[in-house]
């Protein structure tokens, strides 16, 4: 027990230094004004036209770092700041934003297979604690906590399934970025930066919800 409270706690501590690491590079490259003079919003425009994608909107949603791509509707919601601004940090969201949606209109296999999960997870991941608190508390069901580790078991494959889908949106937006000369050597090195450490918030989210499966495993087994 004593060992699974470690586990956790070098988690915690990993993923808020990366969370800390990552706040002070998106702040720091937002100091970096482009060249180009370009926003986030005609940088993400712009890459869409290049790659022959022309049924994506780019729209503005409130809020702080609630940049995402939308395959129902076929839309890069950039976070205010992001769609304003023209920096390299907002060039680095912007441009791996539409990294997804670049995947979607090429119908990349991993962004296909991860959007087959969502269903499943949706429900798994409303079910999967309360069905866990349940099989640890009422004993007299012993078949509670099982079912509650194979329904949370889902949501952390899922996790697992979304790093390459991460990853390779970054990779599109950097090379993206470097063959059209949208930003200098400098901007470039700072989207670059950003989009990793980014990436890395996505690891330490996976690890955790991993050791977190295996600490009911071990729960489970122990009672056995």
């Amino acid at each position: 027990m004593m060992f699974g409270y470690v586990i956790f706690g070098a988690i915690a501590l990993f993923g808020w230094l990366v969370q800390s690491r990552l706040k002070s590079k998106f702040k720091k490259y937002s100091k970096l004004t482009l060249q180009n003079g370009l926003s986030g919003r005609e940088i993400a425009e712009k890459m869409l036209q290049d790659n022959n994608v022309y049924d994506v909107k780019v729209i503005s949603t409130p809020g702080r770092l609630t940049d995402h791509y939308n395959p129902k509707d076929k839309t890069v919601n950039l976070s205010e700041s992001v769609y304003n601004e023209r920096n390299a940090a907002a060039a680095a969201v912007a441009a791996h934003e539409v990294g997804h949606a670049v995947q979607h209109a090429t119908s990349y296999s991993w962004l296909q297979f991860r959007s087959s999960l969502v269903p499943m997870v949706n429900i798994s991941s409303k079910l999967s604690m309360w069905i866990i608190m349940a099989g640890l508390f009422i004993q007299s069901f012993p078949i509670l906590l099982p079912v509650g580790i194979v329904l949370f078991a889902a949501t952390v494959f899922f996790s697992f399934v979304t790093l390459p889908v991460e990853y390779d949106a970054s990779n599109r937006a950097l090379v993206w970025l470097s063959n059209e000369n949208m930003l200098t050597d400098e901007e470039q090195a700072g989207a670059k930066d950003a989009l990793k450490w980014a990436a890395r918030t996505y690891v330490v989210a996976a690890i955790g919800a991993l050791a977190t499966l295996l600490y009911y495993v071990m729960i489970y087994m122990g009672r056995d």
